[in-house]
């Protein structure tokens, strides 16, 4: 099935290449990122990069952009030997990148950023003024509209990614790389953001895309590249491939892209809420009221569109954020303020919390992977030496084992959690509430990040716990995730709970008329 990328290439034009890659190879310490990299993007193309979670596909972009220095190979631009020692060369050389987690001054506006490091002069009046007429252009021709004088933190996400493509365009980018784009976007954003890449590749611009999405790769590129554990080991046209056979040239083996379970067997009521109101420090309220409850043995599936209190609802049951209203777990009141409401109390009365945010609430990115994994689990018992030390060979060695279950790479619990892959950084935290025998399992975005082979293990830990008698409230703006892992779904939209449904006889379409808010007929499930 694979071709050559250099064949591939010359099939699908004969001018020269956009960019080429050769003999890319780049170490760090005895971890082998790339190995003999080999890859032809056409011009005019959207070029897909697809691998798991630590195959290297963002180590060969960040030596493309300059972050990073190859230790052998060569780069080639337009037809050109390039040397590209640092970013400001690869944006000389009309390369743009897009990073999964924005590059954005929060504080500034979007012309402000716009301009940052590509100033004409100490004299910013001129630079903004010049900015701005671009920036209209470049909003009119390419669907990237976005208010040039709006404060970047009082913007969606999704419109500070539109920013990042502006800053690359302003550059004079004619190559944009984007690293996991839709890995923080709606459904809603991701569908436009692709309507604006095929929009700059149609006016010859040339796009290379990593993502572990296949429908996106399928939907989206018109070539991809296949990366495995550092090495290349396909390209292929898209027409000519299928998920199933990009999967399996991904991870290596067969992969099963759709869950199995089980029918599930709900046991006891193990968490009830009753009209539950959260109002945010301005006052807004940002959950209205709602009532549900999670039985042992079953997995609520919670949908929506971001930002309608799904993340307000993930906080309260995991201490983050007060409320009002009534919270049992298994019968037993749990606290919405003050004493006993904090996230250490959740956790001592059998809750664990997968947060939707790795970075801001999961994760410690400057300490070390064993230290993450003790995050909250301080006074396990089984990482004590004694009442006053706790036994870090324990942990070190009990991360090791998790490493290993939850496939972590690479499996090195000394390394420093920002030096991880964003689906490696999942893992850890996946792995650390996952494996703590909880009652109630809260989940925000599983797989957000994450690759098609972590993706299979993960809903079949999922499941497993389920399986096991835990009670599971999974977030995710992955339709085909919620209706997959699911047992009953629970709509919400502007706070509140909008319908109840049975995803065996539901679909996306009746989903997403009650995620807009259209009036639930049918009554609660």
């Amino acid at each position: 099935m694979a071709a050559s990328a250099e064949n591939l290439g010359r099939q699908a034009t004969a001018a020269p290449f956009a960019i080429e890659l050769k003999g890319i190879s780049k170490a760090f310490g005895p971890v082998q990122a790339n190995k003999d990299i080999n890859i032809a993007v056409p011009k005019g193309t959207i070029h897909g990069i697809i691998g798991e979670n630590g195959a290297g596909k963002s180590t060969l972009m960040s030596i493309l952009y300059g972050f990073y220095k190859a230790d052998a190979g060569q780069i080639i631009v337009g037809g050109k030997p390039t040397s590209i020692p640092d970013s400001q060369s690869a944006i000389r050389a009309g390369i743009g990148m897009v990073f999964q987690h924005f590059k954005l001054v929060q504080n500034f506006t979007v012309l402000e950023n716009i301009i940052l490091g590509a100033e004409d002069g100490p004299m910013l009046n001129a630079s903004l003024a010049k900015a701005r007429k671009v920036l209209k252009s470049l909003a009119d021709e390419y669907e990237l509209d976005v208010d040039p004088d709006a404060l970047i933190e009082d913007l969606s996400v999704g419109h500070q990614q539109r920013v990042e493509i502006l800053k690359a365009l302003y550059r004079q980018a004619d190559i944009l790389i984007l690293d996991e784009p839709t890995g923080v976007l709606t459904p809603a954003e991701a569908d436009h953001l692709f309507r604006i890449l095929k929009g700059l590749r149609d006016q010859g611009k040339t796009i290379i895309l990593i993502t572990h999405k296949l429908r996106e790769i399928m939907e989206t590129t018109d070539n991809v590249s296949v990366m495995r554990r550092g090495t290349m080991v396909g390209t292929v046209k898209t027409a000519e491939t299928s998920p199933v056979q990009l999967a399996e040239l991904m991870v290596g083996r067969k992969v099963l892209l759709e869950v199995e379970k089980a029918e599930a067997t709900p046991g006891k009521v193990v968490l009830k809420v009753e009209d539950l109101r959260v109002r945010d420090e301005h006052g807004v309220e940002r959950l209205k009221g709602i009532s549900f409850d999670i039985r042992a043995g079953e997995i609520l599936g919670i949908a929506g569109v971001a930002g309608n209190g799904q993340t307000e609802l993930l906080e309260v049951l995991g201490g983050m954020i007060s409320a009002q209203g009534k919270v049992t777990l298994k019968e037993a009141p749990l606290p919405l303020s003050g004493a006993g409401s904090d996230g250490q109390s959740r956790r001592e009365a059998g809750i664990s919390h997968v947060p939707e945010d790795r970075h801001h609430h999961g994760l410690i990115l400057d300490f070390s992977a064993w230290e993450n994994v003790a995050f909250g689990y301080f006074n396990d018992p089984k990482y004590q030496k004694s009442a006053l030390f706790m036994d870090n060979d324990a942990l070190r060695a009990d991360t090791a084992k998790k490493m290993q279950t939850f496939d972590v790479r690479p499996p090195i619990p000394t390394l420093a959690a920002k030096s991880f892959s964003g689906g490696n950084q999942q893992k850890i935290v996946v792995a650390r509430e996952f494996e703590q025998d909880p009652d109630l399992l809260l989940v925000g975005q599983p797989t957000r990040g994450v690759d098609i082979g972590a993706i299979e293990f993960i809903h079949k830990q999922l499941i497993r716990l389920r399986d096991e008698g835990k009670a599971v409230l999974l977030v995710s703006v992955e339709l085909d995730e919620i209706l997959s892992l699911s047992d009953r779904i629970a709509v919400m939209f502007d706070g509140q709970i909008t319908g109840f449904r049975d995803p065996k006889s539901t679909n996306e379409r009746e989903l997403g008329l009650l995620m807009a808010g259209i009036t639930d007929t049918k009554g609660a499930a």
